[in-house]
């Protein structure tokens, strides 16, 4: 009981940690103190180096959707209706969810790793002792750039998805090329982009979070860089998945 009680401790008191965390971030970003070169590096970083892996992991999964969804559908006579079922399954849930988990996995555990290698070999304190603001310095640049990086490869995670299932419905399912993208086009009306759109402003700001939060409190030497690398990595999945049921439901019920 005594550990349980410690535990539950644990949380609130890292709970609040973060929050303070996120709101010194803030409190940077309000007085304008942003660093845009670090920014567009970080831009370059965490964003041009991820499209390779995020289209193709995002072919493939359009691609397995498309041939699941012909086959089911194909039972019932609707092969034609596989354009519909990728379209949607990809801009309303698979393409920001899945790509969050991809970005979280590369970019976040980059910037947990990085965070937390300064930290441990004393780099936070001697930018602290120089006079700079570590959290101008190393996060505000780190968590605008996620937050301007992750929509774009949702985005392109749609578009990269829908061809890979318009290849499968063209050459596997037979449907015309030109019925494939009339279907595609009717079946995405503006309130599914930006539902997803939506959703994925909010996984980027929480997965920035929690891996620069993790990285700038790493202790423990190279030991605790890859264990809390690893912690922040887990925290955002799960964080991801909660938000996304969480706001997947509000808006529906406010949205539809």
């Amino acid at each position: 009981m005594t550990l349980f009680f410690k535990y539950i401790g644990g949380c609130v008191i890292g709970t609040g940690n973060a929050l303070f965390f996120l709101g010194d971030v803030v409190i940077n970003i309000l007085r304008g103190r942003i660093r845009w070169a670090e920014v567009f590096r970080q831009i370059y970083e965490q964003g041009l180096q991820s499209v390779v892996i995020v289209a193709l992991a995002s072919f493939a999964s359009g691609a397995v959707l498309a041939l699941q969804g012909y086959v089911m559908l194909n039972r019932f006579g609707a092969k034609e209706y596989v354009a519909q079922l990728v379209a949607l399954s990809l801009v309303r849930e698979l393409s920001p969810v899945f790509t969050s988990f991809i970005f979280s996995g590369k970019a976040g555990a980059r910037m947990a790793a990085e965070l937390g290698t300064m930290n441990v070999n004393d780099q936070v304190v001697a930018t602290r002792t120089m006079g700079v603001d570590p959290v101008e310095f190393l996060v505000v640049p780190r968590m605008i750039a996620c937050l301007m990086v992750l929509p774009g490869l949702v985005i392109l995670s749609e578009v990269v998805g829908i061809l890979g299932g318009y290849t499968i419905g063209v050459l596997d399912a037979n449907i015309p090329g030109a019925t494939y993208l009339q279907q595609t086009l009717r079946a995405i009306d503006y309130v599914d982009f930006f539902s997803g759109l939506i959703k994925t402003f909010f996984f980027a700001g929480l997965i920035s979070w929690i891996s620069c939060y993790q990285g700038f409190h790493t202790r423990g030497g190279s030991l605790g860089v890859g264990r809390f690398t690893t912690k922040a990595v887990a925290l955002s999945y799960i964080i991801v998945v909660i938000a996304n049921t969480i706001l997947t439901k509000l808006i529906l019920t406010f949205w539809g």
